[in-house]
């Protein structure tokens, strides 16, 4: 996993700027299979509270996050 991507998801998260996960595998430049883990990830290990809204067609944050990427 590269933390890059991370960086960018997150962003891309909290602006609600995502689009669809097809959408979102092509502005990170990766697989849609990727785009699956690094949000299984970011769920399960950094307990972001990521959920998809259907009718924004975007991956959103349900509450408050802030994640730090540097130390």
């Amino acid at each position: 996993m590269d933390i890059r991507v991370f960086i960018r998801l997150h962003d891309l998260i909290t602006t609600k700027k995502t689009g669809t996960p097809k959408q979102l595998a092509q502005k990170l430049e990766i697989s849609e299979r990727s785009v699956n883990y690094y949000i299984a990830f970011m769920r399960n290990e950094l307990k972001a509270p990521i959920i998809y809204d259907r009718k924004l067609e975007t991956y959103l944050y349900e509450t408050d996050c802030k994640l730090c990427f540097v130390n």
